[in-house]
This record gives C-alpha cells, sequence and structure tokens, in this order.
C-alpha cells in the first residue's frame, strides 16, 4: 500500500498539456516552479490504496479536480514567467 498526493500526480500529468496553450519557458527548472507554486494554491488529496485503486476512489471528484489544477497551474505560470529562476 501506498500514501499519494493525488493533486501531485494530476498536476504533473496536466501541465504539459496546459503550457502548450501558453507563451513560457518550458525549461525542467520552470516546470518544477510552476509544479511546486500550484501545488502550494491546492488542497492535497491524499490516499491510500494499492497503486490500481488510486484512480478508483477519486474518479467521481476527477473534473473538479482538474478544473482547480487547471487554474492552479495558469496562475503559477504567471507568477513564475514574472519572476524566472534561470
Amino acid at each position: 500500500m501506498k500514501l499519494k498526493n493525488y493533486m501531485e500526480e494530476l498536476v504533473f500529468n496536466m501541465i504539459d498539456k496546459v503550457l502548450k496553450k501558453e507563451d513560457c519557458c518550458k525549461c525542467e527548472k520552470c516546470i518544477l516552479d510552476i509544479a511546486a507554486v500550484a501545488l502550494n494554491e491546492l488542497p492535497p488529496r491524499y490516499v491510500v490504496s494499492e497503486e490500481k485503486e488510486v484512480f478508483l476512489k477519486v474518479k467521481q471528484l476527477e473534473q473538479q479536480f482538474e478544473v482547480d489544477a487547471m487554474a492552479a497551474i495558469i496562475k503559477a505560470e504567471k507568477i513564475v514567467r514574472q519572476n524566472p529562476r534561470h
């Protein structure tokens, strides 16, 4: 069994798709900074389960989580673009 923050997995799964529409730096440092800022804005959603069960447990709330994650990623991208660390 594993303890997993579902929001972390969701942000990393969505970040490339969301940033494809944004004119921003996509270097590894900026991507990680954007993910960190976004995750600090989102409430953690921890689940304890077998690897395959993680997605089944949160499937009901996935649409709202995706909307929240997308908004947090876009907001984080603007912050990082104004203050790049590279």
